[in-house]
């Protein structure tokens, strides 16, 4: 039979492209099947148009491809809908950058043609982000591509804006936001990273009105003084009780201001009496709404202070006013003491800016009712979180929501669907855009100008990219997904709202499984970043290693709740295993060339067969296991295991007597059997290296159709071989002992060495022996194998230790006794002043009282370990003499 031959080297770059190309056009990618079959569904979570992809996102989208890729396999209809996110924040910024790079800045060339230079960002980070997904293998369905921005997402964004505010869900309340100056917008409180800062902490003396003495306060923004509208104590703090309900005199800015009693105020800290500044802090703000305070604002919308604070201080900003304000507060005497503080500060998650709290008119959604479904849900396990840890993070973050703040200063996502009169005063939400107002008729109206937070459209991912307000077929058909695979730091963000907003519009939740991916971190365990320096380019490792070996690497190390401790090099592990597989490959069509090739049924079996099935059956059965709970480094490991120890290490060796016989009809034998699971392993490989295996698969004699929709391996109960396996078990572990032996003497392969293999009376596999006696004797490189329970052992024989046998290893015949002996001598004394150390540290006192039990673990076994060698290397001398 003609065999097409693979090429000596394994190149990646050769065919991975083509490959792809091939997929594509076949429709590979598509939903095959029953439409009336449950579907297996994943939406990507859809990577911000602002960049390009990141090795977080190489591992993200590998796993998601390996579970669409199974179960595209297993024959269950699949889809998988790309995407991408337009990203309000970050996408502007972007844009603002260019633009301030070109001398011009946003609010110069006017929000419209801002927009048409967003929309051309966008279209190139597009571009680089769908490359890089196909480069790296996504199996997405490229026709039902999404994008947050896009005209269906548009109206879900508006019905469901309209739709919650016809339920009284969304209102609109001056309200304290958390405000980045930098970028000139809200952010939600999940935007705000806090980070630990050096500050100063300060305390002053507040004159009390009636002369009669002063209350100390503290405070680390002096600044916001300035906007102070009370001080308050503990209702229980004896210290205070007769001042509650008097006034003193605000430092600067010479305000009458009351002492109140609220039960928020720690007497333990500090002086016991706590500045309120309503505007400026979470808790002020609180406190202000239950005593109704005053709100008085110091700030303008880029963090200078404004026209509510004294002249000298106006237009300053923020850092700027803290000096001058200190200053004047020193001058007036009223400055008790100021030292070092070190504590947490908010900064916007996309700028790096200091975040201000800032009184501010903006939409909002209320939480309460949605949250209280999605905890329902979770309770009823209509979700499950992969690890179950996660539940907690969940948990906790949905019984202490607060209402979500979704108006954003900015013209770069969906315009609030709000319009207001200027003749009249009417508020319209509306689905369509008006052309007049509905209540007098004037044309005079004007659309809100804020735009929504980005995860407004993507909270509706998992049904507006099917279709959703429209009843279309897809959303019918696939809604909902059955799993999502994400990061941690967007269970708040995403996960959460998406369950709250499929509850909400669909009734149901919007996926069952949630497998939350570890971090890929540096070899260090620091997180990748730029400032850094230590990101790795997935394109990159592509480019040196190929996608599979990338893939690979990624999903051997991605074991479940853990982080990936990674670096370049790592991923030799993947590109060694793919070549292993392109050599094996290789071999096997080279000798396949001539032969008369039939099926696996038709070929009959001898024990070493019956093995090798069984061992294919078990990986095909832990592989099935392991991927349906999500546990994919255990998947990625069985078929390592089965791949490079079982069928190349031992099998193709093993058939290696047959290949090369003199029996014909043996050789097609062999030769059918080693294409028969060649190909049945490449199916199981397909999801973890997928190019590679479809390559190859395209070059058998005997394959149909393409691989990515060949059946996937299962378990079948008639392969099962226990009994093969056990002495097939025995037989591997006399040829590994006699290998290891060769290899601490240094034994070349082509040296030959004698062996006798003397077993006890009544040992069960001792026919099995006999009966694979050439192929051990091929395996250990013996030139001589003799095998039985009465044969006698001459002198010079080096024994290793068997369960029910005893192998004698002719060495000598092999090896420079004396140059050996005199190199192992040599090691034994190393080992001997390295055990007189370990002993000196381990009957140490001190070293025992002081170092941790770990440690001191470590170095017994260091010592038990010495030991043995040392015994070990004793005996074999004495036994050369």
């Amino acid at each position: 039979m003609g065999t097409e031959m693979l090429p000596k080297a394994y190149n990646p770059k050769d065919f991975e492209d083509r490959i792809y190309a091939m997929w594509e056009e076949q429709n590979a990618f598509a939903p095959e099947g029953d439409a009336h079959e449950s579907p297996f569904v994943i939406v990507i979570p859809p990577p911000n148009v602002t960049g390009v992809l990141h090795m977080g996102h190489g591992l993200n989208n590998t796993l998601q491809d390996i579970l669409i890729r199974f179960y595209r396999m297993k024959g269950v209809p699949t889809l998988w809908v790309p995407g991408t996110d337009h990203a309000g924040i970050a996408t502007q910024n972007v844009v603002e950058r260019r633009l301030k790079a070109r001398g011009t800045g946003r609010h110069e060339i006017g929000r419209e043609k801002f927009v048409q230079e967003t929309w051309k960002v966008k279209e190139e980070h597009h571009g680089i982000i769908t490359r890089q997904l196909k480069k790296i293998g996504a199996s997405c369905d490229w026709s039902r591509e999404r994008f947050t921005l896009d005209e269906g997402l548009s109206r879900a964004v508006r019905e469901v804006f309209v739709s919650l505010y016809e339920r009284g869900l969304i209102y609109k309340g001056n309200y304290l936001v958390n405000w980045c100056p930098s970028c000139g917008t809200a952010l939600a409180d999940d935007e705000v990273e806090h980070q630990e800062a050096r500050g100063r902490l300060t305390w002053l003396k507040y004159p009390l009105e009636d002369g009669s003495g002063h209350i100390q306060v503290a405070t680390t923004r002096p600044e916001t003084m300035l906007g102070d509208t009370a001080v308050a104590v503990h209702p229980e703090d004896e210290r205070y009780t007769r001042l509650v309900g008097k006034n003193v005199r605000l430092p600067l800015a010479d305000r009458l201001i009351p002492i109140i009693a609220d039960s928020y105020v720690d007497r333990e800290f500090g002086s016991g009496a706590v500045k309120i500044t309503p505007a400026h802090d979470p808790n002020d703000w609180e406190i202000g709404k239950r005593h109704n305070l005053e709100v008085i604002n110091v700030l303008a919308e880029d963090a200078s202070m404004n026209e509510n604070v004294p002249e000298e201080f106006r237009g300053l900003p923020v850092q700027e006013a803290r000096k001058k304000v200190l200053e004047a507060l020193d001058r007036l005497g009223v400055v008790v003491d100021s030292k070092e503080h070190v504590h947490q500060v908010g900064h916007c998650y996309r700028c790096d800016t200091v975040i201000e709290p800032y009184l501010s008119e903006q939409w909002f959604v209320r939480m309460r009712s949605l949250a209280d479904k999605a905890l329902e849900a979770w309770r009823k396990e209509e979700i499950v979180f992969f690890p179950r840890k996660w539940e907690n993070t969940y948990r906790n973050w949905l019984e202490g929501i607060r209402d979500w703040c979704i108006s954003r200063q900015l013209w770069w996502g969906h315009r609030i669907p709000v319009w207001y009169c200027e003749e009249c005063g009417e508020t319209m939400v509306l689905r369509d855009d008006p052309e007049a107002c509905s209540k007098c008729g004037s044309k005079k109206i004007r659309q809100d100008e804020d735009v929504l937070d980005t995860w407004f459209s993507s909270w509706l991912w998992p049904f507006s990219t099917l279709g959703w307000p429209e009843k279309t077929e897809d959303l019918k058909r696939f809604y909902p997904t059955t799993a999502l695979v994400t990061g941690y730091d967007i269970i708040f963000f995403w996960v959460s709202r998406m369950i709250m907003a499929g509850l909400e519009f669909m009734e149901k939740v919007p996926f069952r499984d949630i497998y939350i991916t570890g971090l890929v971190r540096d070899k260090q365990g620091r997180k990748m970043s730029k400032s850094l320096g230590n990101g790795i380019d997935p394109l990159e490792v592509v480019d040196t290693y190929g996608a599979d070996a990338m893939r690979f690497t990624l999903v051997f190390l991605a074991s479940q709740g853990q982080d990936i401790l990674i670096d370049m090099d790592s991923f030799k592990l993947g590109s060694k295993f793919a070549n292993k597989i392109w050599n094996a490959a290789r071999f096997l069509l080279m000798n396949m060339e001539g032969r008369t090739l039939k099926s696996l049924e038709e070929c009959e079996l001898n024990q070493v067969d019956l093995w090798i099935l069984h061992q294919l059956n078990e990986a095909a059965a832990t592989v099935n296991r392991a991927i349906t709970g999500y546990r994919f480094n255990e998947a990625a490991q069985a078929v390592y295991e089965f791949f490079w120890n079982d069928f190349c290490d031992w099998y193709i060796e093993a058939s290696k007597l047959s290949l090369y016989s003199d029996d014909e009809a043996e050789r097609d034998r062999a030769a059918s059997l080693l294409a028969a699971i060649l190909e049945e392993s490449l199916r199981l490989l397909h999801p973890f290296v997928s190019f590679l295996t479809e390559e190859i698969y395209q070059k058998l004699p005997l394959k149909t159709g393409i691989l990515i929709s060949a059946k996937y391996p299962e378990y079948r109960e008639e392969r099962r071989s226990d009994a093969t396996v056990r002495q097939f078990g025995l037989l591997q572990d006399m040829i590994r002992g006699v290998r290891t032996l060769r290899s601490e003497f240094t034994v070349p392969p082509e040296k030959k060495v004698r062996v006798l293999v003397k077993v006890d009376p009544g040992f069960s596999a001792a026919d099995f022996f006999q009966n694979h006696s050439a192929l051990a004797k091929n395996l250990m490189s013996a030139s001589e194998l003799v095998i039985g329970d009465d044969i006698s052992v001459e002198e010079g024989a080096i024994p290793v230790a068997g369960s029910g046998y005893e192998s004698f290893v002719y060495i000598r015949d092999a090896i420079d006794v004396e140059a050996e002996t005199a190199k192992m001598e040599k090691e034994i004394g190393k080992l001997m002043k390295l055990i007189k150390s370990t002993e000196g540290k381990l009957s140490n006192d001190k070293f025992i009282s002081n170092a941790p039990e770990e440690v001191i673990a470590k170095e017994r076994e260091k010592l038990s370990e010495f030991q043995e060698r040392s015994t070990k290397l004793s005996r074999y001398i004495e036994e050369l003499k």
